[in-house]
């Protein structure tokens, strides 16, 4: 099978390296390994990520290094890392997730096999600590059909294991800044210019969670960043005013809660 297709990572000083290293080695130990790994690094590192970095440039010759000088989020990085990547095919990975040993070989088979298709995730298996310990399976929707009305309330996939056509993500103007929503804006703008969506409804990918994951996702700035996300998506078609509304209220409402009681939603509502 052809390996042709990119890897696209993005790195930042607050990354652990031991994570980086088990995530680096999952993308390289795989059944089908990609022929170019695109590492950004977003803004200056810490002396142990660098040799970390380092070493993994030594051993493969695949591996290239994009270095920024400032840290400008993960959209900008990702667009600055996407322009370096040299196949159509370019598929997505966190620096502290794992992936299954045959993730690479899955997707590019399925993208293959459906040229259409412009951009494709699986399901997720969220862990703690080690990837023995699954708390959760994030499911995403099979076919187009069900990605373009889940977009409208729900991320319709999973971006840490996503791949797609270089081509159709640069028609939609690649990610823009927006914190945290990055990933479903520009899915949504995909989705107006017309691509091909769809999932496997398999897990692909070991993601790592941890009570602070929720920290993140809560607070008056995140319910505040959310709303405005709504009306991005309002003023793309997708949703009407009375969606934008709702949605704002229901999803600030779980935002401003407690950690705890918020986990608890996640963990009961949103996953399997």
């Amino acid at each position: 099978m052809d390996n042709n297709f990119s890897v696209l990572m993005s790195l930042y000083y607050k990354e652990r390296p031991d994570y980086l290293r088990q995530s680096l080695d999952s993308v390289f130990n795989q059944t089908l390994p990609p022929d170019e790994v695109v590492m950004v690094e977003d803004g200056p590192l810490t002396d142990e990520l660098y040799h970390v970095l380092d070493e993994y440039e030594t051993k493969y010759p695949q591996f290239k290094r994009i270095p920024l000088a400032v840290n400008g989020g993960l959209g900008k990085a990702l667009n600055e890392g996407l322009k370096h990547c040299s196949n159509e095919l370019v598929a997505r990975m966190d620096t502290d997730d794992i992936c299954f040993p045959e993730r690479f070989e899955k997707q590019i088979q399925f993208m293959t096999i459906n040229p259409k298709t412009d951009i494709s995730s699986g399901w997720i298996a969220e862990f703690q600590d080690d990837i023995s310990n699954i708390k959760s399976i994030k499911k995403v929707p099979q076919s187009h059909e069900e990605v373009a009305r889940y977009i409208k309330s729900r991320n319709p996939l999973n971006h840490p294991c996503v791949i797609f056509r270089k081509k159709a993500v640069e028609r939609a103007n690649g990610y823009q800044h927006f914190p945290l929503f990055e990933d479903w804006y520009l899915w949504a703008r995909m989705i107006k210019n017309g691509a091909s969506f769809a999932n496997l409804q398999i897990p692909l990918l070991y993601f790592r969670t941890s009570p602070e994951m929720f920290k993140r996702r809560g607070g008056f700035k995140y319910a505040k960043d959310s709303a405005r996300f709504q009306w991005k998506l309002h003023n793309l078609g997708l949703i009407s005013t009375f969606g934008a509304i709702k949605a704002s209220l229901i999803r600030g409402a779980v935002y401003i809660m407690p950690n705890n009681m918020r986990a608890l939603i996640y963990s009961k509502f949103l996953r399997s």
